[in-house]
């Protein structure tokens, strides 16, 4: 049932009451709520008469509470009571709690994994929560506490914290290219190519590089990871994020053929605006000290 707040008392007033009703005296209840005498006193009066009850009264030294007055206060303290324990386990509630983290699976299984025992190693009291996904995930709708996001940087209702700026390379299998690294875009035009479908700006990365992608013999994937490992089969030559290939790089399954720079596009560390966990805050200096 909705609380009729427009005649609801003062919470103030029912603090006041609250206090000086448990602590059996206005000058307890001032010092319990850091206020004066005074102010304590005023509080409960105009409770009582916004009521038109009365709620205590003095007898001798002390103070005694009506009937009424014991019904209020004891629903007063049940209540602050209930609202304590919430907010007790709403700012405990995240302690010890895995960081959820978004990301493409992509960036999971080609950047984040092959160091994430770098991170566990130096913090193995902070858990984490993966949630590779292709889709653009709502942080606060998910619950998550940062998501990994390629593009502008520029999105609404979130802080976007730099990561790394985005340099493409052309790569191919060994096999494939006949280990050669210096292929002109003549002889890239005639080679077959695997593309991750819905990404028009790897057609217009491959423009910039003097290549003609109508002219293409091009294979569309339904995802990244699918024509990351097309490339690496030897399937046909592909377009990426040089951080994302770079073990395959290393390891010997691709080779990059040439390199794109597009200042205007980078990775970017997503949370929602407002308190940061110590835990997030941790991760987060990680992500930038392993770029």
């Amino acid at each position: 049932m909705a609380v009729d707040w427009m005649g609801f008392p003062s919470l103030t007033a029912l603090r006041a009451f609250e206090a000086a009703a448990r602590l059996q005296g206005f000058s307890q209840a001032a010092r319990a709520l850091n206020v004066t005498h005074a102010a304590v006193a005023q509080q409960v009066r105009s409770l009582e008469e916004r009521l038109g009850l009365e709620l205590i009264y003095r007898e001798g030294r002390g103070l005694k509470l009506t009937a009424k007055g014991v019904r209020l206060a004891q629903a007063l303290a049940d209540g602050f009571q209930t609202i304590e324990q919430a907010l007790s386990e709403l700012r405990s509630g995240d302690e010890g709690s895995p960081l959820r983290i978004t990301m493409t699976p992509a960036f999971a299984t080609q950047w984040l994994m092959p160091r994430l025992g770098e991170f566990w190693a130096k913090h193995p009291d902070v858990p984490l929560l993966l949630h590779p996904e292709q889709r653009t995930m709502d942080l606060r709708r998910d619950g998550l506490d940062l998501g990994i996001r390629f593009g502008s940087g520029k999105w609404p209702g979130v802080e976007a914290e730099l990561l790394t700026t985005a340099r493409y390379v052309i790569v191919g299998a060994p096999d494939l290219v006949q280990g050669r690294k210096d292929l002109t875009a003549a002889e890239m035009s005639a080679m077959p190519w695997v593309i991750e479908q819905d990404w028009p700006e790897a057609l217009e990365w491959l423009k910039g590089n003097g290549l003609r992608p109508d002219a293409l013999q091009i294979t569309l994937m339904p995802n990244e990871e699918l024509a990351l490992a097309a490339a690496r089969e030897g399937l046909g030559l592909h377009v990426e994020a040089a951080t994302l290939v770079e073990q395959d790089v290393e390891e010997g399954y691709l080779v990059v053929l040439a390199s794109i720079q597009d200042e205007s596009l980078a990775y970017y560390m997503v949370r929602k605006p407002g308190p940061v966990r110590p835990e997030l805050r941790i991760f987060m200096k990680w992500l930038k000290s392993a770029i």
